[in-house]
């Protein structure tokens, strides 16, 4: 097998392109000349036999291969840097990087405080969030994108390590000025006459909700389906109708909108931590995955 000889210059130089997306904005980050940044570029894709960038001239995009480079090269930086740390008295685990994989309700309303508190206390440990729908952080997590995964799924599937930690109830989102707004809770069979709005059926949330009431023999009439759940706030919010959404998706110090207990049936969804079977989480990783498991507990104690 042949001896591949980049080093840690040409790497760097890669990743700072193919987080800014320019060349010109990558060579100010690192101090370095557009024409320098280019030829490290040019070395490193000469030495890989392959294209990392699809260059024009008003944008720089990764090819497939740099893709999947760009990863691998992330994790041999931050593998490195752990190293190295390793022989000074500092801990490894207090520099390099983290990438995590969360569904949106949580990425908006849950993990914000957690990487505030986490980055107050190891502030050169970096945070990649990839906020997707909880199929997306699934598949993240499985193909090695993501350290590790917030989902409400996951114990289903054989390459996952699922650890459930927060019951997370589904709660009727109106108007604070809304005739039901005061109930402590509300039958779904009370909602003939109101207008529904849903989440896409393609959404974990819809076909949770829809397998549960489904087996009540429910099957209410929407009037308006949207794709993402913020979405389907401001829509409630215009006074468009009501959303059943996870209590988490709506906070409760909300200005206009509150989330009213639903029941027949009480819907919830558990939300864990997810990771790929048989995976070792590098050290920084490893500790923002234990302070959003204590996190999120703490959020189930709260409720």
């Amino acid at each position: 097998m042949a001896r591949i000889n980049f080093d840690l210059q040409q790497l760097e130089a890669f990743i700072a392109v193919a987080e800014r997306g320019s060349f010109r904005a990558a060579a100010e980050h690192i101090h370095l000349s557009p024409p320098a940044l280019s030829r490290r570029i040019d070395k490193l894709e000469g030495i890989l036999g392959a294209r990392l960038f699809n260059r024009t001239t008003r944008e720089v995009e990764l090819t497939p291969l740099g893709r999947v480079f760009v990863e691998r090269a992330r994790a041999a930086l931050d593998d490195l840097e752990s190293a190295m740390l390793g022989i000074t008295d500092l801990a490894a685990s207090r520099s390099g990087r983290v990438t995590v994989a969360c569904v949106p309700s949580a990425a908006i309303h849950f993990l914000p405080s957690v990487v505030k508190t986490f980055a107050e206390r190891y502030p050169m440990i970096r945070i990649r969030v990839i906020d997707e729908a909880a199929s997306q952080v699934l598949a993240s997590v499985v193909a090695g994108e993501s350290d590790f995964g917030i989902s409400f799924m996951g114990s289903q599937m054989p390459d996952v390590e699922f650890e459930p930690i927060h019951t997370d109830p589904f709660v009727l989102a109106m108007p604070l000025a809304h005739r039901l707004a005061q109930r402590k809770s509300v039958d779904w069979r009370e909602l003939d006459s109101e207008r529904l709005i849903a989440v896409a059926r393609t959404s974990g949330n819809r076909q949770l909700l829809d397998d549960a009431l489904a087996k009540a023999g429910i099957n209410p009439a929407y009037r308006f389906e949207v794709s993402h759940i913020a979405t389907l706030l401001g829509m409630v919010q215009a006074g468009l109708g009501l959303a059943a959404v996870p209590r988490m998706a709506l906070p409760a110090a909300h200005a206009t909108l509150t989330g009213v207990v639903l029941k027949g049936p009480a819907v919830s969804r558990v939300l864990g931590l997810a990771t790929r079977r048989g995976a070792s989480l590098r050290a920084p990783a490893k500790m923002f995955h234990d302070h959003l498991r204590s996190a999120l507990k703490g959020v189930k104690k709260k409720a």
